[in-house]
């Protein structure tokens, strides 16, 4: 990265969030506050860039809701600590739950 300010669809690119979840995430996390030229246009920063990323990590890819993601951006420690479920354990969870649902419909 060269530049001192990027605009939305640049910050878009460069971290694979869509535009439309950058703004919600700028309503609700209070770290990720672009500054806006005259015309009222966002600038990100490098650091605005790498807190959209470390945002699209928690919410999109970890399966995190911004809530969890507001609080994970406070308390770092927290967020390392919690396990990540594997997809073939989300399956056997699933396999499990239908298998419950089933044998209460029976009883």
């Amino acid at each position: 990265m060269k530049k001192l300010y990027y605009s939305i669809g640049e910050a878009g690119e460069l971290t694979g969030a869509e535009l439309h979840m950058i703004r919600y995430w700028e309503t609700k996390i209070k770290q990720l506050k672009p500054k806006k030229d005259k015309r009222g246009k966002r600038l990100f920063t490098e650091d605005d860039i790498a807190l959209i990323s470390h945002l699209k990590t928690l919410i999109v890819d970890k399966g995190y809701s911004v809530d969890g993601a507001r609080k994970a951006l406070n308390n770092p420690q927290e967020e390392e600590h919690k396990p990540e479920l594997s997809d073939e354990l989300k399956r056997d969870l699933s396999e499990i739950r239908q298998f419950l649902v089933q044998l209460s419909d029976q009883i």
